[in-house]
């Protein structure tokens, strides 16, 4: 009997099942959502983040779908969300055999082999949402035409059809057809989490500590827009003479109205308004500008753990941003190294089991790594080869090949081959012969 990492039973039907496909109506629709960025106020916004506290029974939905109304209304947080999660999606995923026996080598690539699909760089981006939410769910689409079960694709389910149980506030439940929550069937899915700070899963993601600031810059910007619509272009007076009758008064009202908006007013010939410490007020425009700057490097702090990348400062900033054009590498190796624990309890665990059975627990599994290999001077490791191989060390094909970025060739393709010496004789002769040969030659001159 095959158990899952909380003790329950694997139950194969369920496997070949699409457990958690979006409804039309119902618990799980994909036109669920209250819209919530038209109405945040702080006093919305922290009784968002209290509700959220108390986990199980879909109390996180309304900071979810929070969390996905930043993305989509600040620029700014989805370009340096979009940065950190497209740095590690595309680092590609790596699977090192646990030993060299032949079994060990047989399982690493079976497993790698569902990395190399064309697809997987997108499907770890969507499964990378838990960097901004706290967590992400991706049901695994399992294969069994060949005999085998194979992992075909990975589809990213809303997370708010999700919550963490009410008990320990730790372990993902679903909503189910009736609007209930169920446990998450064993080895069906991908469930990712990324914490930026300890305590509740729920509290770790970025867009908790980022919505306070986006919130204040979202006030700031509709003041500046304000500000702007007043004050960003001139007032059109339009002037009429004593005699002008009412229809030639509001035909001249209406010309100076539709140049702009909102900024427009009519005379009599010989009045006159003005307007106290207009000039004053203007002059105090950039005062939104340094605000939302403000704001903007606080998310990048958050995000990258850096500014320097992303923004302009008063000093060539940007420039010095080059330096730091990656995602600081401490966070990266972190973020790597969390999806790589993931990958291998959610992926290439199950494949292995599902295939050959329990395994005992001293059984090593194959290593993912999602990490950026340093650069390998190829003339030198080349050097280095030539030297020591005939000396004895013992070097694995399919870590050199690793290294050159090459794959190990099939049956029946076409290899490069070692070229054989210009004067082998296919009777087989000796030194002497070759000898022979080359006097041959030189007499022929």
């Amino acid at each position: 009997m095959l158990l899952d990492r909380w003790g329950r039973k694997i139950v194969k039907r369920r496997l070949r099942e699409e457990t958690s496909a979006p409804m039309r109506s119902g618990a799980r629709s994909i036109v669920r959502g209250r819209h919530l960025r038209r109405d945040i106020t702080p006093k919305r916004l922290g009784a968002i983040m209290r509700q959220s506290e108390v986990p199980g029974y879909g109390s996180s939905e309304a900071y979810l779908e929070l969390a996905e109304a930043m993305e989509e209304a600040d620029l700014h947080y989805l370009a340096e969300l979009q940065t950190r999660k497209r740095q590690v999606s595309q680092i590609g995923v790596a699977v090192e055999p646990a030993d060299d026996s032949q079994a060990s080598l047989d399982e690493a690539e079976m497993c790698q082999a569902f990395f190399r699909r064309s697809t997987v760089t997108q499907e770890l981006f969507d499964v990378l949402d838990a960097v901004g939410k706290g967590f992400s769910v991706s049901e695994i689409e399992w294969d069994m035409s060949e005999k085998q079960w194979l992992p075909m694709r990975l589809h990213y389910r809303l997370p708010t059809w999700f919550d963490f149980d009410p008990d320990t506030g730790a372990r993902i439940q679903m909503r189910d057809d009736a609007g209930g929550w169920v446990e998450l069937d064993g080895y069906k899915y991908v469930v990712h989490q990324v914490s930026a700070k300890s305590g509740l899963p729920i509290r770790g993601g970025l867009a908790r500590a980022a919505a306070w600031a986006w919130m204040a810059k979202r006030y700031t910007t509709q003041d500046w827009l304000r500000f702007a619509e007043a004050y960003g272009q001139p007032l059109r007076i339009g002037k009429y003479p004593p005699n002008a009758t009412e229809e030639d008064i509001d035909e001249l009202f209406a010309a100076v109205r539709d140049i702009a908006a909102d900024a427009a007013a009519v005379i009599p010939a010989g009045m006159d308004i003005e307007f106290e410490g207009s000039n004053e007020t203007a002059g105090r425009s950039d005062l939104y500008l340094h605000l939302i700057r403000y704001f903007d490097q606080k998310i990048s702090l958050a995000v990258l753990g850096q500014t320097l990348a992303t923004q302009e400062g008063e000093s060539g900033s940007y420039a010095l941003g080059e330096v730091h054009n990656l995602v600081r590498l401490d966070i990266e190796r972190a973020d790597g190294a969390s999806l790589a624990a993931t990958l291998q309890r959610d992926v290439v665990i199950p494949m292995i089991v599902l295939n050959s059975g329990e395994k005992p627990a001293s059984h090593l599994y194959p290593k993912v790594r999602v990490e950026r290999e340093t650069a390998v001077d190829l003339k030198l490791l080349a050097e280095a080869l030539k030297e020591l191989v005939p000396l004895g060390l013992d070097v694995r094909k399919d870590e050199i090949r690793g290294r050159l970025g090459l794959q190990k060739p099939d049956e029946g393709d076409d290899v490069l081959m070692a070229r054989q010496p210009a004067n082998t004789d296919p009777a087989g002769g000796d030194e002497d012969d070759s000898a022979l040969a080359r006097a041959k030659k030189k007499n022929r001159r």
